[in-house]
């Protein structure tokens, strides 16, 4: 897989060359280019920003940068990646689109700042690209920087080859094994620690009642903090 970044803070994703994902790029098997949008700007002072037409607080990334950086990174003719676009308007980043994305050959990532990109950017980029605008969650950052990362290390860690056991990735929350819910409590050596025991029942070597407590312990864990995810009249959604 191949992802480009284009940002006016490069240095933001520095974090990329640690963990699961800076082995990834290491040994292989992601490409990642970084690029600095204020490079597509022809003026002393390197403004990517004005005034929103009509009026109102903040600044507005101009339409000119984005359109110039995005001709020279993906020419006419050519291969196209899909762009995602971090932006509190977006739809919401889940499971699903994560798999969806990791199925590409090639993510490009435009990280807006201040008040946003001039529309008119995204407008243009759909008459030859695929473009998806992404939301973490229903909060503001100051850039796309940092949903960008979370975004990648989602994707990233679902290619073949990075994570080291492929069946923790459906053993996980969110996950196939647990038809989506949050995953149950997890516990390591030793049995006994400050006073707080190991439930028994993960110490008894059934592993039929593993598998069920785990099951429960899912739905109870769900239902308590995202009862929005249980599917069913009778789990409260239908």
């Amino acid at each position: 897989m191949r992802i480009d970044l284009i940002s006016i803070f490069p240095d933001y994703f520095a974090p990329l060359q640690l963990s699961l994902v800076g082995k990834a790029i290491s040994t292989g098997l992601v490409e990642v280019g970084v690029h600095d949008l204020r490079d597509w700007t022809h003026d002393r002072h390197r403004s990517v920003d004005d005034t929103p037409y009509g009026g109102g607080a903040g600044m507005v990334m101009k339409p000119e940068p984005w359109g110039e950086a995005m001709d020279a990174l993906v020419p006419d003719g050519g291969p196209t990646p899909i762009l995602v676009v971090p932006t509190p308007a977006g739809q919401p980043f889940r499971q699903a689109l994560a798999a969806e994305l990791a199925e590409a050959d090639w993510l490009m990532f435009a990280c807006g700042r201040y008040e946003g990109i001039d529309a008119r950017v995204m407008e243009h980029a759909r008459t030859r690209l695929v473009v998806r605008e992404v939301s973490l969650g229903d909060y503001v950052l100051n850039g796309g920087e940092v949903a960008a990362l979370a975004i990648i290390e989602a994707v990233v860690r679902l290619l073949p080859g990075v994570v080291g056991n492929p069946e923790s990735l459906v053993e996980e929350s969110h996950g196939a094994d647990l038809d989506g819910l949050l995953e149950y409590p997890v516990y390591t050596k030793p049995a006994s620690w400050r006073g707080l025991e190991v439930p028994p029942v993960l110490l008894s070597g059934h592993h039929g009642e593993v598998t069920k407590w785990r099951a429960e312990q899912a739905h109870r864990i769900t239902a308590e903090r995202r009862p929005d995810l249980l599917k069913g009249p009778e789990l409260g959604n239908v």
